[in-house]
């Protein structure tokens, strides 16, 4: 009997705790849901939550208890956005996915509301084609994945498992001047060079390769962040840009390669996520859609597509080597000859490079 009195005892007093304990939980959280900002107000947003660069919006505040409210300000990426006449302006830097703040002060309080919303581009995407003015010869073999000059040196990263290389070409002929053999076990992507440095991604392995530009001698690595994949690479002189299959172009710091930053690809309807290789020119990213004939002209501040240039009937001129992929054997690779101020454009086992101007339709 005395074993089963302490028992009885001890499971009492174990259970006074746990209701002594849940009592007071309960009490806190009657006290503070009052300040959940969720049952306080709500933003209200006239037009839903896809709206385009600079477009005003009828904004309100839901307020659910009445309460009298001293201020209430309304913020995207840390910008104020004044309210005139019950609406404020979506003049934003940067677009995409985004998070509407209201900052409300009322009495002695201040409280935060969060609402996502999507800011699109401005204007429709301009059409451009191109006009061919030159073609020279490519190694039918190469399984394109970047291309970039420095000086007259076109630099070529090419992909494929146990085959993969980053090699220098004289373009004019297509003759390998230089050449690196990648680990058999990565599937090389994009590159880019800056400085006296080659940088140079693998898709899926989540790792880069930095090499010396002059020798291709390997001399640093370094290991993706938050970016899903690796697919291509630009730089504007002092970042690098980077995409990776989705909707994001990541800004990696050249020295530490570490991701500081990202825009988002859209046009003025919809967020868009098929940038495959880069090449920035003149505050624009050059980029290839994956697997289709054509190249979006993106904002590199914004992330606006301004232009599409189409490529269609670039493919037909190429002949079909033994290499030849009807699905993957598509338009990749984009470089700019600063010098003579043309883009120069191949594919996945294209036997031909074609130096192109892109004209406006």
């Amino acid at each position: 009997m005395q074993i089963v009195e302490i028992i009885h005892a001890f499971m009492g007093n174990q259970m006074f705790k746990i209701l002594h304990f849940s009592i007071i939980f309960l009490f806190f959280l009657a006290c503070g849901g009052e300040k959940d900002p969720a049952k306080l107000f709500s933003i209200q947003l006239e037009g839903g939550n896809k709206f385009q660069q600079g477009q005003s919006v009828a904004v309100t505040l839901k307020n659910k208890k009445d309460l009298a409210i001293d201020r209430v300000e309304y913020s995207i990426d840390g910008k104020v956005l004044p309210v005139k006449d019950g609406k404020i302006t979506l003049d934003v830097k940067k677009l995409g996915n985004k998070e509407l703040v209201a900052t409300v002060a009322y009495g002695q309080e201040s409280v935060s509301l969060f609402k996502k919303i999507k800011v699109l581009a401005k204007d429709t995407p301009e059409i451009y084609t191109y006009e061919i003015m030159n073609t020279y010869p490519h190694d039918p073999a190469a399984y394109t994945q970047g291309l970039e000059f420095r000086g007259d040196t076109l630099y070529e990263s090419t992909g494929k498992r146990g085959r993969s290389t980053l090699r220098k070409l004289d373009y004019k002929t297509g003759e390998i001047l230089q050449k690196v053999d990648m680990d058999k076990s990565v599937f090389g992507e994009g590159i880019t060079i800056l400085g006296d440095k080659v940088y140079q991604l693998t898709w899926q392995s989540g790792i880069g390769y930095v090499y010396d530009a002059r020798s291709l001698e390997k001399i640093d690595t370094f290991n993706y962040g938050q970016s899903k994949e690796g697919w291509g690479l630009c730089n504007d002189g002092a970042r690098l840009y980077k995409s990776d299959g989705t909707e994001k172009i990541w800004l990696l710091n050249p020295e530490t390669l570490v991701e500081e930053d990202f825009i988002e690809i859209v046009t003025n309807k919809s967020i868009f996520n098929k940038a495959n290789e880069l090449e920035y020119v003149d505050g624009k990213i050059y980029s290839n859609v994956y697997q289709k004939e054509s190249m979006m002209i993106i904002d590199a501040e914004s992330g606006a597509i301004e232009g599409v240039i189409n490529f269609g009937g670039l493919k037909s001129k190429v002949a079909r080597g033994a290499e030849w992929d009807d699905l993957n054997s598509v338009l990749n690779g984009v470089a700019y000859h600063k010098e003579r101020g043309t883009f120069f454009v191949t594919g996945k086992n294209w036997n031909k490079l074609f130096e192109v101007k892109i004209l406006k339709k």
